[in-house]
């Protein structure tokens, strides 16, 4: 096949697919763009999940008149004057290619007024295509938006997730941004509601309140620790602190928000020996280091970035993280604190079934299992299984006729749960408690965007929340397994535990979150009726082999097997 050029038109929509992935994509850079601008107030407002509009506004220093159209020209930028400036960057933006790739996919209106124009100037895009720039009455600063994302590239709306799916990521680059820059308010405005705003006091315990809501804030430890040439500091979650996935740990280098496995995997290993299986700190740091020793242009979209000594970054944030909670939380006596982790022993931590770790299980669900009676003939049968006991407070050891059968608790825990949860929906019959007193949790904005988007789910299996003020909810009823114990933290975990569900069917997503939230965890000690009872349940679904999510309940392994590994046969 011939080799040719592509068009302008096509090659920059390519370019822009490197930028522009998402609706997220267009507000991570905009803000970036008023950040870069010395802004002190940074709005943003979105409609239909970024689809319809994004507007991104802000106080900065604007953008000079004779510079308006060139602005949307490629790899035009104010940030970088030679190719040595690449080496030390110290802007969040600067390669020029977000505002040219924004027109690219959408239609584009920037107006911008510096501080010492009497006036504003307006100029739109439609296409790709600059019109006439127009005066127009403005505050000082920029204001940019971007109509009909994706509105002429069809294929790529389809590879999109729902509205708000949408908002909820467009929420999560804004409030990342909020927690790096205490200092600046920002505000969000979705579908004319607003989400949230910060104070912009410059104090990030303030910040978080508003990311995260008061009670979580309050109880963030703080972070400080400066050590050759590189300096940690933020807030870390307590140990009891803990969510269900690692959302909530939020990195910043030089306050450029970034995703990094490893880091990530640093501020975990922190909390060795202190948080249960299957659960993750909150966390918000900013990693300081001259400009020289990380290199930001590896990644088209600026997420990742490249340490010269990424060894001795780990090891800062390792430390620092170690500190802060070893100063709080003092390491029982006769164990010797350790904030070298990974260079220097570590306490011996006993195995899980010496330890008789407990979980906290609700009340609902801590009680003895009370087998259902008349319930539908499993599809998939089990054999009768006779109970021997427990192993590792996680597997419960059974016997059936063709050999030994290991039962996961929390699995099958999660079945029993998912098909009484459905049972109940279908009958439109759930078991739900009102509460005598409501309810106020504060909520982070993209989960109040999943609860938006699974309103009619929710109530289905006896929810009945109302938003309440700019990031809170009002719990005036839910689902009896969530209403016993500390609903604000049940709440909030149940929403945690949803957010992390797949995309799917919104009523079987939310069944099956309450069914995680609400099943024995693995480290639960049983009584050999509390597993008789479980077992019974389990052979009496439908589809007893897996959990919800369709991992296996049971291993099956065989006397002919065993016979062979024991050298019977």
């Amino acid at each position: 096949m011939p080799i040719r050029v592509l068009s302008p038109d096509v090659a920059a929509r390519i370019a822009a697919g490197e930028v522009v992935e998402r609706p997220a994509s267009v507000v991570k850079e905009l803000v970036e763009n008023a950040l870069d601008a010395g802004a002190s107030r940074v709005s943003v407002e979105i409609t239909g999940g970024g689809l319809e509009l994004i507007r991104v506004t802000d106080d900065g220093s604007g953008i000079e008149p004779e510079d308006l159209a060139t602005a949307f020209q490629r790899h035009a930028t104010s940030k970088l004057s030679d190719d040595s400036d690449l080496m030390r960057v110290q802007t969040l933006g600067f390669r020029g290619e977000a505002l040219p790739s924004i027109a690219a996919v959408a239609d584009v209106e920037l107006i911008s007024r510096p501080p010492h124009s009497e006036g504003a100037l307006r100029l739109s895009l439609e296409n790709g295509v600059p019109g006439d720039v127009e005066e127009k009455g403005a505050a000082i600063g920029t204001s940019v938006t971007a109509r009909k994302l994706f509105g002429r590239l069809p294929a790529r709306r389809k590879f999109l997730r729902t509205p708000g799916s949408e908002a909820s990521a467009c929420a999560a680059a804004v409030t990342h941004y909020a927690l790096a820059f205490p200092g600046v308010r920002f505000s969000m405005t979705v579908d004319g509601r607003q989400s949230f705003a910060t104070p912009g006091s410059g104090d990030l315990r303030d910040a978080a309140a508003s990311v995260y809501g008061l009670d979580v804030a309050a109880e963030l430890i703080p972070v400080r620790r400066s050590e050759c040439e590189i300096a940690v500091q933020g807030l870390i979650g307590p140990p009891h602190l803990t969510r269900s996935n690692r959302s909530y740990i939020s990195l910043f280098v030089n306050r450029r928000w970034i995703q990094n496995r490893r880091l990530t995997f640093a501020v975990e290993e922190a909390y060795q020996g202190m948080l249960m299986i299957g659960r993750h700190p909150i966390a918000v740091l900013n990693i300081t280091l001259p400009p020289e020793e990380v290199d930001v242009n590896v990644h088209p979209t600026k997420a990742e970035v490249r340490f010269r000594d990424e060894s001795a970054v780990f090891r800062e944030v390792q430390r620092a993280v170690r500190e802060a909670l070893v100063a709080q939380s003092p390491v029982p006596a006769g164990v010797a604190p350790s904030a070298d982790l990974g260079l220097s022993a570590q306490p011996w931590t006993p195995p899980l079934w010496e330890r008789g770790v407990r979980s906290a299980v609700p009340a609902a669900v801590a009680a003895p299992f009370a087998p259902q009676v008349g319930g539908p003939t499993p599809a998939q049968a089990l054999p009768v299984l006779r109970v021997i006991g427990q192993f590792g407070n996680i597997y419960i050891i059974t016997e059936g006729p063709e050999g030994m059968y290991l039962i996961d608790q929390h699995a099958a825990h999660e079945r029993v749960l998912y098909e009484r949860f459905c049972t109940a929906r279908a009958g439109h019959k759930p078991d739900a408690q009102g509460l005598l007193d409501p309810v106020t949790v504060d909520v982070p904005p993209r989960l109040l965007a999943l609860v938006g988007e699974q309103e009619e789910a929710l109530a289905e299996h006896g929810f009945a929340l109302e938003h309440f003020g700019e990031n809170s909810l009002l719990v005036r009823g839910l689902p009896a397994a969530l209403s016993r114990g500390d609903v604000r933290e049940n709440v909030s975990r149940f929403l945690d535990v949803l957010s992390s569900e797949e995309e799917g069917d919104r009523r079987d997503r939310v069944a099956m979150s309450l069914a995680c939230h609400g099943a024995i965890r693995a480290g639960k000690q049983l009584n050999t009726e509390e597993m008789r009872d479980l077992v019974l349940q389990l052979e009496a679904t439908e589809s007893p082999n897996t959990c919800p999510h369709g991992r296996p309940t049971i291993v099956h392994m065989s006397a002919d097997a065993l016979a062979r590994g024991f050298g019977r046969r």
